[in-house]
């Protein structure tokens, strides 16, 4: 049976791992994939907690990595439902590092994962509506809001733009890029 409301604190999630060196690149940096794995498992189960029922990753956004990920930092993936419509959460993961040895801890990224539940069957069914308790729940909820607004708007724009795209106008722009143009392509 769906609960109708449930308050952001039941379903927020919380995931401490230490990063290990088979989760580094050659560099000695951890892998940005290996976090996204492990935000994409924080996000599901912070999403499945609130739906009460199995939920898929739709988009992920805003990922830009602030700081680097060391071998033998241990970091924090919170989770918290920020937004639910009908069958979709927005779920915001923020990501912190800290040095066992000093103890510094950096915030490494905030991201934001659409979810969408899904029945038995397969197909998307209806979520809890979300208690929201704080100043700062509703500042994320409103905030999830305009983003979905924003990225609605930028969908539509980018499409329009790419539709309307002429390489031959376009190959003048391109005389201040990092690029090169066989020659074939200027007759």
């Amino acid at each position: 049976m769906l609960t109708e409301t449930l308050p952001v604190r039941y379903s927020q999630t919380e995931l401490v791992e230490l990063m290990i060196p088979s989760y580094a690149n050659f560099g000695g940096k951890i892998h940005g994939g290996i976090l996204l794995s492990i935000m994409d498992k924080v996000a599901y189960a912070c999403a499945s907690k609130h739906a009460g029922n199995y939920c898929v990753t739709v988009t992920v956004d805003n990922v830009e990595f602030l700081s680097p990920v060391e071998v033998g930092d241990l970091v924090r993936f919170a989770a918290s439902v920020n937004y639910v419509g009908k069958t979709s959460l927005v779920v915001g993961i923020r990501v912190t590092a800290e040095n066992i040895k000093t103890g510094e801890q950096r915030h490494t990224n905030t991201s934001y994962f659409t979810m969408v539940a899904k029945d038995d069957e397969g197909k998307p069914t209806l979520v809890p509506k979300l208690l929201l308790e704080t100043e700062e729940e509703i500042r994320r909820f409103l905030e999830a809001m305009k983003r979905r607004e924003y990225k609605k708007e930028y969908v539509s724009l980018f499409y329009s733009a790419k539709n309307e795209l002429s390489i031959q106008d376009g190959i003048s722009s391109l005389l201040e890029e990092r690029c090169v143009l066989d020659s074939r392509l200027l007759r």
